[in-house]
């Protein structure tokens, strides 16, 4: 199987992620190439004093002739070079190394050239200067493959714990009017689908967190609840299980997570927060709905470490796993 890892930022700490991932894979049966700025990965090995091969990719004629036989090589295509690399620090230029990275990736994945997709961190205001409208991996995907709402959702291989976005990168004055427009009954189907194929969970039990507080208590703290959520529960029960909605803190104050295989939060901290707490080493990004497999670590670029070689790649190395994974569950479909 080949893997395309995204380089991320150059002024972060993926490339550093990156390498140290490759020296736990590199004798895998598995291939991986590396889409960013040759310069940069050379950079970040040299400096950090990290013993991987690098080898300079320029043609997909090329890349489709790599094998496993080649697994000892970190393959990199150079999509772009920045103008400076100095860790730690902002820049339009920076940004769009990370973008580019990206649609190569995406591209080579969509073309058949690769089986998987793992991107390194990005920094919103890098790309937001690059002229990226998109505030994230997520939505410029999802742009790039015409998936108007794909689904973030968080996975953690320890604890066997998934949780899903309903909204993402929203302000939180947004989020109850995004919710009352949401199509709740295409968000779950959806999601139940992509947890059968990409899992092979067969029946997945969702839990669904509530929006306010000890989920409006009867309505005391809100209505969205008993207008919105509560009744798309009840008409996806008759063919889901799909339970809720809960308060979010006693739930996972309670370990109730555990008895569900995903868990719904209606906005990006509810959700993050508590996984976050119980998984930030190990836990992974998965970008669910799209027609490609792209997973990533849960953390951010880490400017205040980078080049520093103190690093932890344990959550870039599981995302790689999980991308591994997912790409041999969907392979009866998509190679028929």
């Amino acid at each position: 199987m080949r893997i395309v890892w995204s380089a991320g930022d150059p002024h972060g700490i993926g490339p550093e992620i990156i390498l140290k991932s490759f020296l736990k894979l590199e004798h895998s049966q598995h291939s991986f190439l590396v889409c960013g700025s040759y310069t940069v990965m050379d950079y970040y090995r040299d400096v950090l004093d990290l013993p991987v091969k690098l080898e300079l990719v320029d043609k997909t004629s090329s890349i489709k002739s790599m094998d496993s036989a080649h697994s000892s090589v970190l393959h990199v295509i150079n999509v772009a070079e920045a103008d400076t690399i100095i860790p730690g620090t902002i820049s339009a230029g920076a940004g769009r190394v990370a973008m580019e990275s990206i649609h190569t990736a995406a591209e080579l994945c969509r073309e058949g050239v690769s089986d998987a997709l793992v991107t390194a961190p990005i920094h919103k205001e890098a790309i937001a200067l690059a002229g990226y409208a998109e505030t994230g991996h997520t939505g410029f995907l999802g742009k790039m493959f015409g998936v108007a709402s794909p689904t973030m959702m968080f996975f953690d291989p320890l604890l066997n714990l998934k949780v899903a976005l309903a909204t993402i990168h929203e302000p939180l004055e947004k989020i109850p009017g995004l919710i009352r427009k949401m199509d709740f009954n295409t968000f779950f189907s959806a999601l139940a689908k992509s947890l059968i194929t990409d899992f092979g969970i067969a029946q997945p039990r969702i839990a669904v967190l509530g929006l306010n507080p000890h989920a409006s208590d009867g309505g005391v703290m809100g209505r969205e609840e008993q207008e919105i959520i509560q009744p798309c529960i009840d008409m996806l029960s008759q063919r889901l299980q799909i339970e809720g909605p809960f308060p979010a803190d006693g739930f996972f104050g309670a370990g109730m997570y555990k008895n569900y295989d995903i868990v719904v939060a209606m906005y990006h901290d509810q959700g993050l927060l508590p996984f976050k707490v119980l998984a930030f080493e190990t836990g992974v990004n998965v970008t669910l709905g799209l027609p490609i497999v792209r997973t990533s670590p849960d953390h951010g670029t880490g400017f205040d470490i980078a080049g520093k070689g103190i690093a932890s790649e344990r959550s870039f190395y599981e995302a790689t796993l999980l991308a591994i994974q997912i790409a041999n569950n969907r392979k009866p479909t998509l190679h028929p």
